[in-house]
């Protein structure tokens, strides 16, 4: 995999969960799910990215959880601070008491307590095993398989659980996880079918967002950006190729006729979606109202240069685009092969 250089929590703070801070005063009715926390009056919520809580950063980067500067042991240790161990941890979100990431190879969902830096594994095996599945329970009787992407709607979890091709939900106050779309339990096939909960078919769903009502899954070897309504559980198909094709392409277009080659990371602000999109080294934007798709940034449609230029809109280059998250402002990429983390404003 390409981005095994991650090793702890602060990468993840720095790049992939400053979208979950949106929802400044009392406009956002879930505001209040992220807990007490505040930053001026401005109150943090778990609908990430439709308005931003301004950030005082200095640039500084420790690390909070995991092995400490100079080591990258893996294992998967509950414990605190430099003494827990994960094995390439990939999305995350935060509740600004709470980090929720899912540990990969470790087949888990991890909890990271911002105040003490206390690490526990709320979901899948107990820490000293790492064994995979699909079991719906709780808690510790759940099992994952490479479980990739996670958001939040402030009540509950939603995890891409990417090799059983499935969308996970798991209640935070319970630890109960279910399945809400893709295979019923005990199966893992994939396909790119719509439709109602186990009906629908994902292949490799790889992150995942939500702005409180959908969820809006990057689902990288069908080439598709999903949705699915959260209240009944129906799947469709947003932008891409239609149900039954999974032509891979970079062609700007609407719904159906737009074409994604490996769609990989995933944020929203509310009124439009953007998508990293690691094949054809380029971010692309879409309109949630109507699935209308265009490039936002890198080389323009029927072109797919890597590189890693600075510059406006198709002027810049990227190679191979993974993770992305907003905090109201800019939009943030996380850039596997150059090994950089990008802006774009």
């Amino acid at each position: 995999m390409p981005i095994n250089g991650i090793k702890a929590l602060q990468f993840i703070f720095s790049a992939a969960l400053v979208v979950l801070w949106g929802g400044c005063g009392s406009d956002n009715a879930n505001s209040a799910a992220a807990g007490s926390s505040s930053n001026g009056g401005c109150t943090p919520s778990l609908i990430g990215g439709r308005t931003t809580c301004p950030l005082n950063l200095t640039g500084e980067v420790t690390t909070v959880a995991g092995p400490a500067a100079g080591a990258s042991t893996s294992g998967d240790t509950d414990a605190t601070g430099n003494s827990a161990r994960f094995n390439f941890p990939y999305h995350a979100v935060s509740d600004g008491a709470y980090v929720f990431l899912a540990d990969l190879s470790n087949n888990k969902i991890r909890r990271f307590t911002i105040s003490s830096g206390v690490v526990t594994t709320i979901a899948g095996p107990n820490a000293g095993t790492t064994t995979s599945g699909d079991t719906d329970n709780t808690g510790s009787a759940a099992r994952f398989s490479m479980p990739r992407g996670v958001t939040s709607d402030g009540t509950n979890l939603y995890i891409a659980d990417g090799f059983n091709n499935k969308i996970r939900k798991m209640v935070i106050s319970s630890g109960v996880v279910t399945t809400i779309a893709g295979p019923a339990q005990g199966t893992t096939t994939s396909g790119d079918a719509d439709g109602s909960a186990n009906v629908a078919r994902f292949n490799l769903p790889n992150a995942i967002t939500t702005d409180g009502s959908n969820l809006y899954v990057a689902d990288l070897n069908n080439h598709k950006i999903r949705k699915i309504e959260i209240s009944s559980g129906n799947v469709t198909t947003l932008a891409g190729p239609a149900a039954g094709t999974i032509q891979q392409g970079d062609t700007d277009g609407t719904g159906t006729a737009a074409r994604f080659n490996a769609p990989a990371g995933i944020t929203n602000d509310g009124t439009y979606l953007y998508v990293t999109e690691g094949n054809s080294h380029k971010i692309r934007k879409i309109t949630i109202a109507t699935g209308a798709v265009t490039t936002l940034a890198g080389p323009a449609q029927g072109s797919s240069t890597s590189g890693d230029t600075d510059g406006s809109g198709n002027a810049a280059r990227f190679n191979f685009p993974v993770g992305i998250t907003t905090d109201g402002t800019s939009l943030f990429v996380t850039e596997a092969n150059n090994n950089k983390i990008r802006r774009i404003k």
